[in-house]
């Protein structure tokens, strides 16, 4: 047995004989970027105007392009800022123009050491605002350049007029958070601060999580060493409460929303302001994740008002976007109710206006207006593959911008005429067009070299197969640079396999990660199959998964395996497994569940019971484990120890706090309890991802392991 590791994964590159560059691991994982196409970089409109600026100089300089002459209008450096610090003797500098953005035609701003700073370009003179309470974070700038965010557990503002700072919250209890992520940071939400559009008030989430248990991680950082704990909700257990208190600027004190219905035990997501300020939207989920209402409630004194719509499904119900207003009265709701992610126009009377759309792909979010009010929205496409932008009326004409396939990821002008298209695919390294809101491309801004040029990289080849089900599953296949297929090569299958993501896609190198390139030019192909559950296909496809992960995702990569095995080049004795996370999961399963497939397997921070996992996903697929206990029972890895044939490596973080190190551990203890054999390998004080130079490490020891286990 081995004493080896392994990784998920990043980037790699080189390059070969012949007078190439020779890709090599340590560039596919820590120098990885030089391989990745160079477009236009970061991109922003300049509010009000028709212009546009990007990075150039090595991120010092903030060029300013007319977007109807395409000519260069004015430039903003980091030593013309600096010299205005240094001016006015503030003692920090500017690093660099990706620091800045936009606040009105002439102003951009930024912040450095909790100071929020202005720069005129007009007349090159720089304004510090206020200086934020010390230890902040989470911050979040309303369009005026008052600032809201976290010091601790509790909210503060500080005020861009006058300066002042004000401390909203008071909590002293360490189980009540105000202004952070609520709910593990499901159901799209990402933030807890939420600024009104007239940027006089601020909507913050509140948790009490004196119902969650704490969890220790280990720190060995200390002499001795010591226990840090954390709120981890796992499956069936308690939960935390969530609240919305809103605080408007001259207020002593916040009021709270009256969110509380017939459920405690809820959760509260998407929330929204309307344009004139006086309504907030939220999304209330029941703990069963099977039903939600839309809410309106009095932003300024908290009464709840209409329940405007409402969703239920028998498996799951998960709203993921926030309301996208488009009148006072009127916005725009992202729903699965058909099948598919589509645009539905509601009013605040709780009456459902119109479809908007009506495709049988998934709508993934709304950008923007136009100059005319049509709603500009990215969506898959007929390629699941692929994202693009679409436009579409209030009345429901829709219309296709991006034609070009790949992945499109535009910034659109709000308000305008125009949008940038920035895309790529497996074919295009990188491209930047503009183009107007009728579809019409200007010109192209940027097009990048190929960076696979004079390497030994090949590039991925994508296809297809058909699942069990009848179901397309598309598939990213990674061969030997010099591939001859005449000889038989050996697989390394790289999984994820679980939902709200997708490995597959039309986008430079396929979507993967460089390692793969350089792993496949040591002679092994590196395959990658998108299963039932995976995003991006709907709900027929994405919840048959629904209380059993991991049977059919483990179906339809057989079937994939079956695909390999039928081809002539592939030597089907010699096949490894590896995967992250879910991906982990995967692994796992497919090395004790269907024994004999793989002959080593890779896993790296394993879900190895569901019960051990956080209760805002976990129930959401597969409900609590008092209500569904065949299905923990069926996918409790622990129970196929005795099964394992091959080689297996479990890789883990000692302080992951997505996927507490519980599972790995007491699948550990199985398998001694079991007398069966397998490898363990820790990364210290790493969380759920090895990051850093660490990573290198970390590959190095998955793909050792794979290679010494297939060796012949």
């Amino acid at each position: 047995m081995k004493k080896f590791t392994f990784l998920f994964a990043l980037v790699l590159f080189g390059f070969s004989s012949f007078g190439q560059h020779t890709l090599t691991l340590e560039d596919a994982v820590l120098n990885g970027r030089k391989y990745y196409p160079q477009g236009l970089i970061m991109p922003q409109w300049v509010p009000g105007t028709d212009a546009y600026s990007h990075l150039i100089d090595g991120y010092q300089t903030m060029a300013i392009i007319d977007a109807k002459s395409g000519e260069e209008s004015g430039r903003i450096t980091a030593g013309q800022i600096n010299d205005a610090l240094t001016a006015t003797n503030q003692e920090v500098s500017l690093r660099g123009t990706w620091m800045l953005e936009w606040q009105d035609d002439h102003t951009v701003r930024f912040t450095e050491g909790g100071t929020l700073y202005s720069y005129d370009m007009n007349t090159s003179e720089i304004t510090a605002h206020f200086t934020m309470a010390e230890g902040n974070a989470n911050v979040h700038l309303s369009t005026y350049g008052n600032a809201a965010y976290t010091v601790g557990n509790n909210v503060f503002v500080s005020w861009s007029e006058d300066g002042s700072t004000v401390q909203v919250t008071k909590h002293e209890n360490p189980n009540i958070v105000s202004g952070q992520a609520v709910a593990r940071s499901e159901f799209g939400i990402t933030e807890g601060l939420f600024w009104n559009p007239k940027g006089d008030a601020i909507a913050f989430y509140e948790k009490d999580e004196s119902a969650v248990t704490n969890y220790p991680l280990l720190d060995i950082t200390s002499t001795p060493g010591s226990l840090k704990e954390i709120k981890y909700p796992m499956a069936g257990q308690g939960s935390e409460y969530a609240k919305v208190g809103v605080y408007r600027k001259g207020s002593k004190k916040p009021i709270y929303l009256d969110t509380d219905g017939v459920e405690h035990d809820q959760y509260l997501t998407n929330l929204s302001w309307s344009p004139d300020g006086k309504t907030i939207l939220l999304a209330i989920v029941n703990r069963a994740q099977n039903h939600y209402d839309v809410v309106a409630f009095n932003a300024k004194n908290g009464k709840r008002k209409e329940t405007i719509l409402s969703v239920s499904n028998d498996k799951w119900a998960e709203p993921e976007h926030a309301a996208y207003w488009v009148g006072a009265d009127d916005f725009v709701w992202l729903s699965e109710r058909d099948g598919f992610m589509n645009l539905y126009l509601y009013n605040t009377k709780g009456v459902m206006v119109r479809q908007l759309t009506d495709n049988d792909f998934v709508a993934t979010g709304i950008l923007g207006q136009d100059k005319s009010g049509d709603l500009l929205f990215t969506a898959t496409g007929d390629d699941p593959r692929e994202s693009h932008l679409f436009s579409v009326s209030l009345k429901g004409k829709q219309i296709q911008l991006t034609k070009a396939a790949g992945y499109h990821s535009p910034t659109v002008q709000e308000g305008g005429h125009y949008f940038i298209d920035s895309y790529s695919s497996v074919d295009v390294p990188a491209k930047d067009v503009l183009m107007t809101t009728g579809g019409k491309e200007e010109r192209t801004l940027a097009e990048a070299a190929d960076p696979f040029e004079g390497t030994n990289i090949r590039k991925p080849e994508m296809g297809n197969i058909t699942g069990p089900d009848g179901s397309t599953l598309y598939t990213r296949t990674y061969l030997p640079y010099d591939f001859d297929g005449s000889k038989k090569y050996p697989v390394l299958v790289y999984v994820y396999g679980g939902t709200h993501a997708q490995m597959v896609t039309n986008r430079w190198n396929g979507g993967g990660p460089f390692w793969m390139n350089e792993f496949a030019n040591r002679g092994y192909i590196v395959f990658t199959l998108d299963n039932r559950g995976s995003a991006h296909r709907g709900t027929h496809f994405e919840q048959q998964i629904h209380r059993q992960l991991g049977t059919v995702e483990m179906e339809d990569q057989l079937a994939g395996v079956a695909y390999l095995k039928s081809l002539p080049y592939v030597d089907g004795d010699r096949m490894a497994v590896h995967g992250w996370s879910y991906g982990g999961f995967m692994t796992t399963s497919l090395m004790l569940r269907q024994p004999g497939t793989f002959k080593a397997g890779v896993a790296g921070g394993p879900v190895t019971d569901w019960k051990y996992y956080e209760i805002m996903y976990g129930e959401r697929y597969m409900d609590r484990p008092e209500e569904n206990e065949g299905g923990y029972a069926e996918n409790r890895l622990h129970n196929y120890v005795s099964n394992l044939q091959g080689d297996l490596l479990l890789i883990h973080g000692t302080v992951d706090d997505v996927v507490v190190m519980q599972h790995n551990l007491s699948l550990v203890k199985s398998f001694i309890d079991a007398g069966v054999q397998m490898d363990f390998f820790p990364y210290p004080m790493h969380p759920h991802n090895v990051r850093g130079k660490d990573r290198l490490h970390l590959m190095t020891k998955v793909l050792n392991y794979v290679e010494e286990s297939l060796e012949e």
